[in-house]
Protein backbone atom coordinates (compact mmCIF):
# COMPACT_ATOMS: atom_id res chain seq x y z
CA UNK A 1 0.00 0.00 0.00
CA UNK A 2 0.89 3.40 -0.34
CA UNK A 3 3.07 5.01 2.55
CA UNK A 4 1.18 8.59 2.40
CA UNK A 5 -2.25 6.38 2.50
CA UNK A 6 -1.12 4.31 5.38
CA UNK A 7 -0.05 7.28 7.34
CA UNK A 8 -3.90 8.70 6.77
CA UNK A 9 -5.46 5.85 8.03
CA UNK A 10 -3.15 6.32 10.88
CA UNK A 11 -3.42 9.44 11.79
CA UNK A 12 -7.20 9.10 11.39
CA UNK A 13 -7.53 6.05 14.29
CA UNK A 14 -5.54 7.86 16.21
CA UNK A 15 -7.24 10.90 16.80
CA UNK A 16 -10.76 9.27 16.14
CA UNK A 17 -9.41 6.42 18.87
CA UNK A 18 -11.05 3.93 17.23
CA UNK A 19 -11.04 2.01 13.65
CA UNK A 20 -15.00 2.20 12.62
CA UNK A 21 -14.96 5.85 13.69
CA UNK A 22 -11.67 6.34 11.47
CA UNK A 23 -13.60 4.25 8.67
CA UNK A 24 -16.46 6.38 8.69
CA UNK A 25 -14.20 9.59 8.54
CA UNK A 26 -12.05 7.96 5.51
CA UNK A 27 -15.11 6.77 3.66
CA UNK A 28 -13.34 3.15 4.05
CA UNK A 29 -14.24 -0.77 5.16
CA UNK A 30 -13.36 -1.30 8.92
CA UNK A 31 -11.32 -4.33 7.53
CA UNK A 32 -9.75 -2.21 5.01
CA UNK A 33 -8.70 0.37 8.22
CA UNK A 34 -7.83 -2.53 10.13
CA UNK A 35 -5.16 -4.10 7.10
CA UNK A 36 -3.84 -0.58 6.75
CA UNK A 37 -2.62 -0.88 10.38
CA UNK A 38 -1.38 -4.22 10.09
CA UNK A 39 0.22 -3.56 7.23
CA UNK A 40 2.19 -0.27 8.32
CA UNK A 41 2.85 -1.76 11.81
CA UNK A 42 4.86 -4.63 9.67
CA UNK A 43 6.40 -2.31 7.46
CA UNK A 44 7.88 -0.38 10.65
CA UNK A 45 8.51 -3.45 12.65
CA UNK A 46 6.72 -1.83 15.80
CA UNK A 47 3.53 -1.62 17.55
CA UNK A 48 1.82 1.78 17.08
CA UNK A 49 -1.65 1.02 18.74
CA UNK A 50 -2.50 -0.78 21.86
CA UNK A 51 -6.33 -2.02 20.73
CA UNK A 52 -8.96 -3.53 23.50
CA UNK A 53 -12.66 -4.04 23.10
CA UNK A 54 -13.19 -0.45 24.35
CA UNK A 55 -10.63 2.20 22.82
CA UNK A 56 -7.49 2.11 20.72
CA UNK A 57 -4.96 3.94 22.20
CA UNK A 58 -1.46 5.20 20.20
CA UNK A 59 1.45 3.68 22.36
CA UNK A 60 4.89 5.74 22.88
CA UNK A 61 5.99 4.85 19.64
CA UNK A 62 3.30 5.34 17.74
CA UNK A 63 2.77 9.08 19.97
CA UNK A 64 5.92 10.06 17.97
CA UNK A 65 5.43 8.74 14.77
CA UNK A 66 1.57 10.27 14.64
CA UNK A 67 3.44 13.50 15.43
CA UNK A 68 5.81 13.22 12.48
CA UNK A 69 2.72 11.93 10.09
CA UNK A 70 0.98 14.60 10.90
CA UNK A 71 3.61 16.65 9.36
CA UNK A 72 4.13 14.92 6.89
CA UNK A 73 0.86 15.16 5.65
CA UNK A 74 0.53 18.56 6.06
CA UNK A 75 3.35 19.24 3.76
CA UNK A 76 1.91 17.03 1.43
CA UNK A 77 -1.12 18.97 1.20
CA UNK A 78 0.30 21.94 1.41
CA UNK A 79 2.35 21.39 -1.56
CA UNK A 80 -0.40 19.99 -3.64
CA UNK A 81 -2.40 23.86 -2.99
CA UNK A 82 0.63 25.69 -3.65
CA UNK A 83 1.28 23.94 -6.62
CA UNK A 84 -2.27 24.03 -8.02
CA UNK A 85 -1.98 27.81 -6.90
CA UNK A 86 0.70 28.97 -8.55
CA UNK A 87 -1.40 31.15 -11.38
CA UNK A 88 -4.19 30.92 -9.10
CA UNK A 89 -6.23 34.66 -8.32
CA UNK A 90 -6.03 35.03 -4.13
CA UNK A 91 -9.00 35.16 -2.71
CA UNK A 92 -10.52 34.85 0.48
CA UNK A 93 -9.65 36.49 3.89
CA UNK A 94 -6.36 37.45 5.29
CA UNK A 95 -5.84 38.33 9.16
CA UNK A 96 -2.04 40.24 9.68
CA UNK A 97 -0.88 41.83 12.43
CA UNK A 98 1.79 44.19 13.62
CA UNK A 99 2.35 46.82 16.53
CA UNK A 100 0.21 50.28 16.45
CA UNK A 101 2.58 52.43 15.19
CA UNK A 102 4.61 50.22 13.11
CA UNK A 103 1.37 49.16 11.37
CA UNK A 104 0.02 52.32 10.98
CA UNK A 105 3.07 53.54 9.15
CA UNK A 106 4.37 50.69 7.26
CA UNK A 107 1.95 47.65 6.83
CA UNK A 108 -0.83 49.44 6.00
CA UNK A 109 0.10 51.04 2.83
CA UNK A 110 0.87 47.40 1.52
CA UNK A 111 -2.74 46.19 2.99
CA UNK A 112 -4.46 49.04 0.45
CA UNK A 113 -2.03 47.84 -2.59
CA UNK A 114 -2.55 44.57 -1.57
CA UNK A 115 -6.61 44.81 -1.53
CA UNK A 116 -6.65 46.74 -4.60
CA UNK A 117 -4.25 44.92 -6.77
CA UNK A 118 -6.64 41.58 -5.61
CA UNK A 119 -10.24 42.84 -5.59
CA UNK A 120 -11.41 38.93 -4.43
CA UNK A 121 -9.88 39.72 -1.12
CA UNK A 122 -10.58 41.37 2.26
CA UNK A 123 -8.10 41.80 5.50
CA UNK A 124 -8.28 42.12 8.71
CA UNK A 125 -5.61 43.99 10.68
CA UNK A 126 -4.54 43.54 14.02
CA UNK A 127 -2.51 46.41 15.49
CA UNK A 128 -1.34 45.63 19.06
CA UNK A 129 1.59 46.53 20.84
CA UNK A 130 1.69 42.65 22.68
CA UNK A 131 2.77 39.68 20.47
CA UNK A 132 -0.19 38.22 18.98
CA UNK A 133 0.34 34.70 19.17
CA UNK A 134 -0.38 33.60 15.36
CA UNK A 135 -1.67 30.51 16.02
CA UNK A 136 -4.17 30.88 18.95
CA UNK A 137 -5.86 33.71 17.46
CA UNK A 138 -6.09 32.60 13.76
CA UNK A 139 -3.76 35.00 12.31
CA UNK A 140 -1.86 34.39 9.05
CA UNK A 141 0.70 36.98 8.79
CA UNK A 142 2.60 39.09 11.58
CA UNK A 143 5.16 41.42 12.17
CA UNK A 144 7.66 41.42 14.82
CA UNK A 145 10.29 43.65 15.95
CA UNK A 146 12.83 41.76 18.34
CA UNK A 147 14.68 38.79 18.25
CA UNK A 148 12.33 35.32 17.60
CA UNK A 149 12.17 32.56 20.07
CA UNK A 150 12.14 29.48 18.53
CA UNK A 151 9.83 28.23 16.55
CA UNK A 152 8.22 26.41 13.22
CA UNK A 153 6.95 30.15 11.81
CA UNK A 154 9.08 30.64 9.12
CA UNK A 155 10.55 34.10 9.10
CA UNK A 156 11.74 36.75 6.62
CA UNK A 157 13.83 39.45 8.11
CA UNK A 158 13.08 42.97 6.23
CA UNK A 159 15.49 45.25 8.15
CA UNK A 160 16.45 46.80 12.11
CA UNK A 161 15.54 49.41 13.99
CA UNK A 162 17.11 51.20 17.32
CA UNK A 163 15.71 51.80 20.66
CA UNK A 164 16.92 55.46 21.90
CA UNK A 165 16.34 58.28 23.82
CA UNK A 166 15.19 61.10 22.77
CA UNK A 167 14.13 64.96 24.52
CA UNK A 168 12.95 68.48 22.87
CA UNK A 169 15.51 71.18 22.74
CA UNK A 170 13.25 73.20 24.97
CA UNK A 171 13.45 70.63 27.56
CA UNK A 172 17.33 69.73 27.76
CA UNK A 173 17.92 73.66 27.34
CA UNK A 174 16.41 74.30 30.99
CA UNK A 175 17.75 70.78 32.42
CA UNK A 176 20.48 69.90 30.46
CA UNK A 177 21.80 66.72 28.42
CA UNK A 178 22.73 63.68 30.77
CA UNK A 179 25.75 62.31 29.91
CA UNK A 180 25.13 58.39 31.06
CA UNK A 181 22.41 56.43 31.90
CA UNK A 182 23.25 57.08 35.94
CA UNK A 183 22.55 60.54 35.18
CA UNK A 184 19.03 59.95 34.08
CA UNK A 185 17.55 59.58 37.96
CA UNK A 186 17.74 63.86 37.70
CA UNK A 187 15.28 63.87 34.91
CA UNK A 188 11.90 63.75 34.09
CA UNK A 189 11.23 60.46 32.82
CA UNK A 190 8.53 59.38 30.37
CA UNK A 191 7.82 55.74 29.57
CA UNK A 192 5.77 53.96 27.08
CA UNK A 193 5.10 50.99 29.20
CA UNK A 194 2.24 49.17 31.20
CA UNK A 195 2.09 51.21 34.70
CA UNK A 196 4.91 50.20 36.97
CA UNK A 197 6.26 52.70 39.49
CA UNK A 198 9.85 51.73 38.54
CA UNK A 199 10.70 50.72 34.88
CA UNK A 200 13.79 49.09 34.02
CA UNK A 201 15.76 50.72 30.63
CA UNK A 202 18.85 48.42 29.05
CA UNK A 203 22.21 50.19 27.56
CA UNK A 204 25.45 48.66 26.21
CA UNK A 205 28.66 51.18 26.39
CA UNK A 206 32.53 50.01 25.76
CA UNK A 207 31.51 46.06 25.43
CA UNK A 208 29.33 46.03 28.43
CA UNK A 209 25.41 45.70 29.43
CA UNK A 210 23.64 47.81 32.23
CA UNK A 211 20.10 47.94 33.53
CA UNK A 212 18.88 50.71 35.09
CA UNK A 213 15.81 51.41 37.08
CA UNK A 214 14.46 54.71 36.11
CA UNK A 215 10.98 56.21 38.06
CA UNK A 216 8.91 57.83 35.14
CA UNK A 217 7.27 61.36 35.97
CA UNK A 218 4.83 60.12 33.22
CA UNK A 219 3.57 56.78 32.26
CA UNK A 220 1.42 56.36 29.52
CA UNK A 221 0.11 52.79 27.85
CA UNK A 222 0.39 54.18 23.66
CA UNK A 223 3.78 55.37 22.02
CA UNK A 224 1.99 58.03 20.63
CA UNK A 225 1.32 59.80 23.97
CA UNK A 226 4.91 59.47 24.86
CA UNK A 227 6.21 61.34 21.85
CA UNK A 228 3.26 63.99 22.12
CA UNK A 229 4.33 64.20 25.77
CA UNK A 230 8.02 64.91 24.50
CA UNK A 231 7.61 67.28 22.08
CA UNK A 232 5.74 68.82 24.53
CA UNK A 233 9.17 69.31 26.44
CA UNK A 234 7.61 67.18 29.77
CA UNK A 235 10.86 64.66 29.34
CA UNK A 236 13.34 62.16 28.39
CA UNK A 237 11.12 58.69 26.99
CA UNK A 238 12.71 56.00 25.18
CA UNK A 239 11.33 55.16 21.92
CA UNK A 240 11.84 53.18 18.92
CA UNK A 241 14.34 55.01 15.60
CA UNK A 242 11.08 54.77 13.13
CA UNK A 243 8.84 56.23 15.74
CA UNK A 244 10.30 59.61 16.63
CA UNK A 245 12.70 59.76 13.18
CA UNK A 246 10.65 62.45 11.32
CA UNK A 247 11.17 64.76 14.79
CA UNK A 248 14.79 64.33 14.71
CA UNK A 249 14.70 65.38 11.45
CA UNK A 250 12.82 68.60 11.57
CA UNK A 251 14.59 69.52 15.13
CA UNK A 252 11.57 69.01 17.25
CA UNK A 253 13.52 66.06 19.02
CA UNK A 254 17.06 65.45 19.87
CA UNK A 255 18.31 62.36 19.96
CA UNK A 256 20.97 61.60 23.71
CA UNK A 257 22.90 59.30 25.18
CA UNK A 258 23.64 57.25 21.30
CA UNK A 259 26.93 55.57 22.58
CA UNK A 260 25.04 53.52 25.21
CA UNK A 261 22.15 52.78 22.67
CA UNK A 262 21.73 48.75 22.75
CA UNK A 263 22.26 46.41 19.53
CA UNK A 264 19.63 47.34 16.82
CA UNK A 265 16.31 44.85 16.84
CA UNK A 266 15.48 42.94 13.85
CA UNK A 267 12.32 42.93 12.45
CA UNK A 268 10.80 39.68 10.65
CA UNK A 269 7.33 38.91 8.71
CA UNK A 270 6.60 35.92 10.03
CA UNK A 271 3.79 33.50 9.38
CA UNK A 272 2.30 30.16 9.67
CA UNK A 273 2.39 28.20 6.87
CA UNK A 274 4.92 25.33 6.49
CA UNK A 275 7.13 25.74 3.40
CA UNK A 276 4.64 26.12 0.79
CA UNK A 277 2.64 28.79 1.42
CA UNK A 278 -1.07 29.04 -0.25
CA UNK A 279 -1.69 31.97 -2.78
CA UNK A 280 -3.34 34.40 -0.51
CA UNK A 281 -0.13 34.43 2.18
CA UNK A 282 2.79 33.94 -0.63
CA UNK A 283 1.12 37.16 -2.29
CA UNK A 284 0.66 39.09 0.40
CA UNK A 285 4.18 37.85 2.21
CA UNK A 286 6.17 38.95 -0.98
CA UNK A 287 4.50 42.50 -1.34
CA UNK A 288 5.07 43.63 2.09
CA UNK A 289 8.39 41.83 2.31
CA UNK A 290 9.55 43.75 -0.71
CA UNK A 291 7.84 47.16 0.81
CA UNK A 292 9.30 46.86 4.48
CA UNK A 293 12.88 46.25 3.01
CA UNK A 294 12.57 49.24 1.21
CA UNK A 295 11.43 51.44 4.44
CA UNK A 296 13.16 50.00 6.47
CA UNK A 297 16.38 51.17 4.90
CA UNK A 298 16.03 54.35 6.62
CA UNK A 299 15.43 53.14 9.61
Amino acid sequence: MDKLHLMTVFVAVAEEEGFAAAARRLAMSPPAVTRAIAALEARLGVKLLNRSTRFVRVTEAGQRYLEDARRIIADVEAADEATAGINAEPRGHLAVTAPVMFGKMFVMPGIVEYLQRYPAMDVSALFLDRVVNLLEEGIDVGVRIGELPDSSMKAIRVGQIRRLLCASPAYLQVHGTPANPHELSGHSIIAATGVTPMVEWRFAHAGQNMAIKVKPRLTVSSNDAAIEASLAGLGISRLLSYQVGKYFDDGQLCRIMQTYETAPLPVHVVHREGRYANAKVRSFVDLIVAQLRAAMVQH
